[in-house]
């Protein structure tokens, strides 16, 4: 759902109010005082600061400090230099502005998030964001994009496969592989139409409105093509360690983590030809790049330093090894981008290091759905979906006893993918996919899961911003769940008051890569042995193109939190004939899985055919092609019950397989039962709900559907879980 009114703005105010805050407290003490000290600060309306700032020594020893730094401004004609002047015109509030991103699979696509929740915090124009992704990222970030629906923000992919073979012969050292290199080809790459771009590394993030720096183009003489700022360590002045070689630069070189592009100039002056001639010619006498596309750019820049305009530090204070980020600004109020652009990322060693961790986390954990602000006075295109979404909102009624309900299911809830590093299946032809779903407080049954399932898994998590991350530490801290490169972990982010169980079913659901699926919940564990029994099941039985089916996997539960896990059939019903075992919800809901016939699955050898019953909801193993789960059953209630009814009405057999068991493990009830149970206008929404889905299926089915009338009129039980 897209938020409306005062609370995205007061979301908005509050995060800001916080970083001020953060920003006083931890600079205020010791860089507003050197602040005082220099009588000014760099990147100060009116002044247009040279790449470095060094902090000012007393008694005139600039020249001295810059020598020892290995600073090659302290001559004269640098570029170091203040250059004052009138601050840059900011283009007009409904200008797009383009910019430009290279990513590359999982933990690089969770970077372009954070990144892109600054740009947005801040910006005042609508963005063009062009995305050079491998599938990997392309696959997540447009299932994000898609789902964010954050108006006046377009998204276009551009495929880096197809660019691998123009930097491919580049040998490269750096982390960063190929996709390190795909800047030097976006000229070539980007629309032809296209002039002006920014290019962003994914870990920077933004402190002030990216407009600020679009309008640095202004400052661009007329051939000058690419705005760069300094590089802030003394990398490329070849003195940091002995032997120390690195490609040639313009005095300190420049960081490519913040590049203004002038596109068509640099098509113009034959960019392409340029840097490859440039490249292959160091290449004969050096190595490999160590820093990627930056050791190239910068022997360029070497030979035509008319292509450069040099940017204010400010726009790229650098967060690395030997940095000296610290001469670039002097209070939190001049920061406006903040590159994390060492391999340690969060752990590099920098004085005011706390300040940055903590700035970034705040971006990290912010609640994305308050982004999804509106840009007045700026005519753009609604994302896709979104009109028709504000008028089916329009149309609710507020005083309806069930608006709760109503509201939620419209609800568009953000959606990332593949969360963590996945590693597909390889393709066979029975094999089966567990899919289920959890929020945060079920986090404690991945592990005994992962060592019950072995096969591959599709989990669909229900988490805040905030909670993903704890999610993400959750699951680095743990030597089984790191270990499993199978399991693909579904982000779907919470917004709204009710559990959207049906919809986190289907985005797992949709994920899932095998031919067949067993979907189950999350507080279920299945027999060591039933991955390997499902497939040969699936086999035997001829599923798929020659037998609609769905087998039923019989489902226990234990009331103990501690109890010895049955390896078999025969253990199994010894735990059930002595009391530690009872058939699911035995005592509560017997209705719910008594159609399973648990009286002949005790002597049964082979699979045997169960009939449709009112409220049966067994967990069951089905083609990936299944029928959906119905997304109006939001909180607590039928939302099993009714998946299993369209299965009955599109004539899927209902097989009993002789040795699958799952079984339950106790809990505390969820928020969603506790409503279910204490409010009578809860049980009268879902009643409701139940009404409507007969009507749809009686639309889809016609005089078939009229069997499941009855079973809709049953009272639902207050005691269920």
């Amino acid at each position: 759902m897209l938020p409306r009114g005062r609370p995205r703005a007061l979301g908005a105010a509050a995060l800001l109010l916080l970083l001020l805050l953060l920003g006083f407290l931890l600079f205020g003490g010791d860089l507003g005082c050197e602040r005082r000290k220099r009588g000014g600060r760099a990147g100060a309306p009116g002044c247009f600061p040279g790449p470095l700032m060094p902090r000012v020594p007393p008694d005139g020893r600039l020249r001295r400090a810059a020598a020892l730094d290995g600073d090659p401004g302290a001559g004269p004609g640098d570029h170091n230099r203040s250059d004052c002047g009138p601050p840059p015109p900011r283009p007009s509030k409904c200008e797009l502005l383009h910019v430009a991103i290279v990513c590359a699979g999982h933990n690089s696509s969770r970077d372009v998030i954070t990144l892109v929740k600054s740009m947005l915090f801040y910006r005042k124009n609508p963005l063009h964001l062009h995305l050079v992704t491998d599938a990997v990222a392309r696959n997540i970030l447009e299932m994000l994009f898609h789902t964010w629906m954050v108006p006046a923000v377009r998204v276009s992919f551009y495929n880096a496969d197809e660019l691998k073979s123009q930097v491919s012969w580049i040998p490269n050292k750096h982390y960063s592989g190929l996709y390190g290199l795909m800047k030097l080809v976006l000229p070539s790459a980007l629309p032809a139409e296209l002039a002006h771009v920014i290019v962003l590394d994914t870990d920077v993030t933004f402190a002030s409105d990216i407009s600020e720096l679009w309008a640095l183009f202004a400052h661009f003489s007329d051939t000058q093509a690419i705005g760069l700022v300094e590089n802030q360590s003394d990398w490329y002045l070849g003195n940091l360690w002995k032997n120390h070689r690195p490609w040639p630069a313009l005095g300190r070189g420049f960081n490519t983590g913040v590049i203004l592009l002038r596109l068509d100039r640099l098509r113009q002056a034959g960019w392409e030809q340029m840097w490859r001639l440039t490249a292959r010619r160091e290449l004969l006498t050096l190595p490999a790049t160590s820093l990627a596309d930056q050791d190239i750019f910068n022997a360029v820049i070497k030979e035509h330093p008319g292509l450069v305009q040099p940017l204010p530090c400010v726009w790229n204070v650098q967060l690395s090894d030997h940095t000296l980020a610290e001469r670039c600004y002097s209070a939190a109020s001049d920061l406006k981008v903040i590159h994390w652009n060492s391999p340690k990322k969060l752990q590099v060693k920098n004085k005011h290091v706390e300040f940055f961790r903590n700035f970034y986390l705040t971006f990290l954990e912010y609640d994305g759905n308050l982004l999804r602000r509106e840009l007045f006075g700026c005519p753009s295109q609604p994302p896709p979906g979104a009109e028709q979404l504000q008028q089916a909102l329009a149309q609710l009624d507020e005083e309806d006893p069930c608006f709760e309900f109503r509201q939620q299911q419209l609800t568009v809830h953000r959606v990332h993918v593949t969360f963590l590093p996945h590693e597909p299946p390889p393709p066979r032809p029975h094999d089966v996919t567990l899919v289920a779903q959890l929020s945060m407080d079920r986090l404690q049954m991945l592990e005994a899961l992962c060592r019950h399932w072995p096969g591959p898994m599709s989990l669909a998590l229900y988490l805040t911003d905030a909670e993903a991350q704890q999610f993400l530490r959750f699951i680095e801290a743990s030597p089984v769940l790191a270990a499993r490169q199978d399991v693909a972990y579904h982000v779907v982010y919470r917004e709204g008051p009710l559990y959207p169980v049906n919809q986190l079913r289907n985005v797992a659901l949709a994920q899932a890569l095998t031919p067949y699926v067993f979907l189950s919940d999350i507080d279920f564990l299945p027999a060591y042995s039933l991955y390997d029994y499902l497939r040969a099941s699936i086999e035997q039985l001829g599923l798929g193109s020659q037998r609609k089916a769905a087998l039923v996997v019989p489902a226990f539960e234990t009331l103990h939190y501690r109890f010895s896990f049955p390896h078999s059939k025969v253990e199994l019903l010894a735990l059930l004939d002595v009391g530690a075992l009872y058939t699911f919800r035995y005592h509560e809901w017997p209705r719910g899985h008594a159609p399973t016939d648990y009286a002949r699955w005790r002597e049964a050898q082979a699979p045997y055919r169960v009939q449709w019953a009112a409220d049966y909801e067994p967990y069951v193993v089905v083609p990936r092609d299944c029928p959906r789960y119905d997304p109006r059953f939001v909180g607590f209630g039928w939302n099993k019950v009714a998946h299993i009814v369209e299965l009955d009405a599109q004539e899927y057999e209902l097989l009993v397989l002789p040795e699958a068991f799952t079984i339950h493990l106790p809990h505390a009830p969820s928020l969603d039962i506790s409503r279910f149970r204490s409010s009578p206008t809860y049980r009268d929404c879902l009643q409701a709900l139940k009404d409507e889905f007969h009507q749809d299926l009686s639309r889809h089915h016609g005089a078939a559907a009229l069997k499941y009338l009855p079973a809709l009129q049953q009272p639902q039980s207050p005691a269920r879980d």
